[in-house]
């Protein structure tokens, strides 16, 4: 019996148990897995993806030129454990022939449940109420104390209506929300019906509305559209949440949209850089309530996360079809 050619695999961090064990039983495989929950040092990557044949990541690897350089004429196949892409040279990629998978949809429920929890939690000023009972500001009941803003009657706007964007309509639809507004590349007339939402323009879409939810993908032409005059045309009741990419938002301005009181409030799951700085001029402001990028941090959804990129990473090494590759 022929022995089994082993092919080298090197995951970029400790993922959870169950994409472990999927690693672990390959006998085709050997493995070698960066063991903290902290990121690898760039040298360390640099050294250890060498002569690797497949490669599982995350988003907060960046693999570039200069990482596929290093790996070599081995590389087949990239596995991401995340749905966004951003962090790859995809151009790069595709020219080497590398195959890519990812995993869309497994973390769509555990993101959506994330962003009607960070926007009830901004839009009902949460973290501040908490704090006031923690140092005696809670005195007695008052009419007009840490009052907030509500969801019955009002419009929402989302920027992106695609698997997440929809999940989260269907999870605010309940609230008594009056009207949907959404705005993207293109109309989306099917997936709309079921919220009758209506296609705008992105300053129509600030302009109207109460509650903003960006949940696009980073693109050259969605990169800083939340800017200066994106906030400019916000109502100064609004709330602002965003769950994508923290490019997506120009901060500084954000920043200033806040402390003017030009809009009222914002809730960010997504920064950059990430994470960020504990002295970032963001985080002096009460009305922005910042997340750690938690939008798919549930048990069940990371294990199927880790699952669904070793079978990525396997399948792609083996030439078999991906469950979730994506298309260069």
């Amino acid at each position: 019996m022929r022995p089994v050619r082993l092919m080298k695999v090197l995951v970029t961090r400790r993922i959870p148990p169950e994409g472990r064990a999927a690693l672990a039983r390959a006998p085709d495989c050997e493995v070698d897995q960066w063991d903290s929950d902290e990121p690898i040092p760039d040298k360390e990557l640099e050294q250890r993806v060498v002569g690797a044949h497949g490669l599982l990541c995350l988003l907060s690897d960046h693999v570039d030129k200069r990482l596929l350089d290093a790996a070599g004429a081995n590389l087949k196949v990239i596995s991401t454990m995340s749905v966004g892409v951003d962090h790859l040279a995809l151009d790069e990629i595709k020219k080497r022939g590398i195959r890519v998978g990812y995993t869309p949809d497994v973390l769509t429920d555990a993101t959506a449940e994330l962003a009607v929890s960070l926007l009830l939690t901004t839009c009902r000023r949460l973290p501040e109420a908490i704090e006031e009972v923690k140092n005696g500001g809670w005195t007695s009941w008052k009419p007009l104390w840490m009052c907030g803003y509500g969801l019955t009657q009002s419009t929402v706007g989302i920027i992106g209506l695609g698997r997440i964007g929809q999940a989260i309509a269907q999870r605010l639809k309940p609230f008594g929300v009056r009207r949907f507004l959404y705005t993207g590349r293109q109309p989306r007339p099917k997936e709309a019906a079921e919220f009758q939402a209506e296609f705008v323009s992105a300053p129509q879409l600030a302009a109207q509305s109460d509650f903003i939810v960006v949940a696009c993908s980073l693109t050259p032409a969605t990169k800083e559209l939340c800017n200066k005059d994106f906030f400019q045309n916000m109502k100064k009741t609004a709330v602002f949440v965003n769950i994508s990419r923290g490019d997506v938002v120009n901060q500084d301005d954000l920043y200033q949209a806040l402390a003017s009181g030009q809009i009222a409030a914002a809730g960010l799951d997504v920064t950059t850089p990430e994470p960020l700085p504990t002295n970032h001029p963001l985080l002096t402001l009460k009305n922005c309530v910042i997340l750690p990028h938690i939008g798919s941090a549930t048990h069940g959804t990371r294990n199927t996360m880790s699952l669904l990129a070793a079978n990525n990473l396997l399948a792609g090494l083996r030439g078999e079809p991906m469950p979730s590759e994506l298309k260069l």
